[in-house]
């Protein structure tokens, strides 16, 4: 619900606050005076388009911004945590700024948002109908939706489900598409692939195989020079087999004599000789070693023409496949999974197939049954609209709600035809308007005037009270166009709507006016080079004077105060004879 509005230098309201409660609140003024700047205000809190002409003269910005009271909906309090906007006891700042040079900027709880962001928070809240946003009851999705909250939440439930089904449809009908459309193309893959597997499993690459070939290949091809340096090392460290003394081996042991007889003179020189006898054992050690390693030495060129065609063989298969082995068995490995992918084509597109059958099963239960429910709906739906219309004077007019549909060879089959259908189930539905006796119901857009659409709107909010999700109703000049005894009923259904839900309306109607449970008046002052407009909460006695005035024109009227007066008893009377 709408708590407060707040507007700031926009257009000819240079600051003014709308405090709201429940029930049906009006504002009046003069023509010009600016009332419909508090509608504007709105829109611009809904998102729309921001406009710098409506940046007051003089001022570098306009501001507006609106208190809302939250209430129960948990979908609406998860979406505002996404955005991290802070809700302060129950309630929800919104405002909407607009420069003079045409930027605009929005905020939702403390939180800047793009523009439309900030529309699809407050279009949950606040629902606004005016000349313009009649065009809506036009459109076909917002004739089926009107429809479907008639229906209530038999509809919510069935239209859940088909929507969910109807995806679920569409993405298994590509899946199977792509499949069909691409099985000549698969099986070619597959070919490929199996070629390479066939290489590579000829081939048996070992993990690791290509780097310890290399390494062999390196030894080799390099047998005879290493034989020999390890020959000559081994001679370096033990000599010949009698010893010459000028090996390694033999000059470590004269070392370690002569440090051995003087040890025991001196720690140190003990701590020296023991290094050395180390050095002494290595030494053997490694001589040992050396003389092993030289002794193994093969120049086996049979061996070494083996490594090098294997190394061949996989430098031809790395090529094709990976940079090592490893990723050789690794690629492998992968298309052995994808070839089973691809052989399984023809199981996938017979389960898909099953898929697509069930699902169109499933579609036709559920598009019968909810086109049931609307057909059901829409003949209460036409009584109910149509006894609003004759009191709204329009009294031969009759609104008709049709439920179609159309054949499409390609549709559900539904009690032997096959019918279209879309996200929203199998039926077109239509408002046709009838507006006189013996007339054929025709589209709106083709036989309603401005002022007849808006009654039928009013018709429409009126019959479909307490099933709508919005919690505030905005009605800029609904009544335009009528007058006399259509306007007193005009109030009289904006009352009873606001029963169920929170009413503002801009009206130029006493009679529309004096049905209100709260009366603003938008005032028009001037200093002799600029216009200003301010917003006044009118009590009972100010509430007569204002009412004499759209009356009879005339604030001293005394026949338009004793008038107005009648028009607020008998709305008092109404109000207590249906207390709601």
């Amino acid at each position: 619900m709408l708590e407060e509005l707040r507007l700031a230098s926009l257009g000819v309201i240079d600051e003014a606050v709308l405090e709201l409660g429940p029930g049906f609140t009006v504002i009046t003024g003069e023509t010009g005076a600016g009332k419909t700047m508090v509608v504007t205000a709105l829109q611009l809190l809904l998102g729309a388009r921001a406009d710098s002409g409506l940046v007051r003269s003089g001022t570098d910005r306009a501001r507006v911004e609106g208190r809302v009271r939250l209430g129960r909906s948990e979908a609406l309090r998860a979406r505002l945590a996404e955005l991290d906007a802070d809700v302060d006891d129950d309630s929800l700042i919104l405002s909407r700024v607009l420069s003079a040079e045409g930027r605009s900027r929005a905020v939702i709880g403390g939180t800047a948002v793009p523009v439309g962001r900030l529309g699809e928070i407050t279009d949950t809240l606040v629902a606004v109908h005016g000349q313009a946003d009649q065009r809506r009851l036009l459109r076909p999705a917002h004739q089926r939706e009107a429809l479907d909250r008639y229906v209530g939440a038999p509809a919510v439930s069935l239209l859940e489900r088909f929507g969910h089904c109807y995806s679920a449809l569409r993405g298994a009908e590509r899946s199977l598409a792509e499949l069909v459309a691409n099985v000549r193309e698969r099986a070619g893959e597959a070919e490929m692939l199996r070629a390479g597997l066939a290489e590579i499993e000829a081939a048996e690459p070992v993990p690791g195989e290509d780097a310890a070939l290399r390494a062999q290949e390196d030894r080799l091809a390099h047998a005879d020079a290493l034989r020999t340096a390890a020959h000559e090392a081994r001679l370096a460290l033990s000599g010949d087999d009698e010893g010459s003394g000028g090996d390694a081996t033999a000059r470590l042991d004269a070392v370690k004599r002569c440090l051995e007889l003087v040890r025991d003179h001196d720690p140190q020189v003990a701590e020296l000789a023991d290094r050395v006898a180390e050095l002494c054992y290595l030494a053997a050690d490694v001589g040992h070693d050396v003389a092993a390693y030289a002794a193994s030495i093969d120049a086996d060129p049979g061996r070494l023409a083996w490594v090098q065609e294997r190394r061949a063989t996989l430098a031809t298969l790395q090529r094709k496949y990976g940079d090592s082995a490893d990723e050789l068995l690794h690629w492998a490995a992968q298309a052995a999974k994808r070839v089973a992918e691809l052989d399984s084509t023809d199981e996938r597109i017979d389960t898909l197939r099953q898929t697509v059958a069930q699902l169109r099963g499933e579609l036709t239960t559920l598009g019968a049954e909810l086109s049931r429910l609307r057909v059901q709906a829409a003949e209460r739906l036409t009584i109910a609209v149509s006894e609003e219309l004759a009191v709204l004077a329009m009294p031969d007019a009759r609104l008709v709600v049709s439920v179609r549909q159309r054949l499409d060879p390609a549709g559900l089959e539904v009690h032997g035809k096959r019918l279209g259908y879309g996200p929203h189930g199998l039926d077109d539905v239509e408002l046709l308007l009838a507006g006189n006796l013996g007339s054929d119901p025709r589209p709106l857009d083709r036989v309603a005037s401005g002022g007849e659409l808006s009654r039928v709107m009013l018709g429409l909010e009126v019959v479909l009270a307490g099933r709508s999700p919005v919690p505030t109703l905005v009605f800029d000049e609904v009544d335009a166009g009528v007058g006399g005894k259509a306007a007193v009923e005009i109030g009289r259904r904006l009352a009873l709507l606001a029963r169920r839900a929170q009413v503002l309306a801009v009206t130029h109607l006493p009679q529309v006016a004096a049905f209100a449970d709260r009366h603003y008046v938008v005032v028009k002052s001037s200093d002799g080079t600029i216009t200003t407009s301010g917003l006044h909460d009118l009590d009972a006695q100010a509430r007569v004077i204002e009412l004499s005035r759209m009356l009879a024109g005339l604030e001293g009227s005394q026949a338009g105060r004793l008038h107005a007066a009648e028009l607020l008893a008998l709305a008092v009377e109404e109000r207590s004879a249906h207390p709601g």
